[in-house]
């Protein structure tokens, strides 16, 4: 039972923490973004397209960390191993 607290435990943490660094990373760009567009609006274009990438990429991380999460949480691989040690 200890094991299955563990895996709840790890995959609450895997997406709380990624969320709050996905969080923090888009705020600190967008921040970035908003000071350099002011500085030069001739390449606000240039640069928003290149904002929107990496929020994506930033996006992108987070949800694949949620998805492993998730499939600790309902596949958990780590029981098998239980299992072959309680016989």
């Amino acid at each position: 039972m200890e094991v299955i607290s563990f895996v709840a435990l790890a995959a609450g943490l895997i997406i709380g923490l990624g969320a709050v660094g996905a969080c923090i990373g888009i705020g600190i760009m967008g921040s970035k973004y908003l000071e350099s567009a002011a500085r030069q609006p001739e390449l606000m274009g240039e640069l928003q397209t290149k904002m929107f990438l990496l929020a994506g990429l930033i996006d992108a991380a987070f949800i694949i960390g949620t998805g492993i999460a998730l499939w600790f949480a309902t596949a958990n691989p780590f029981l098998g191993q239980l299992a072959a040690i309680a016989k």
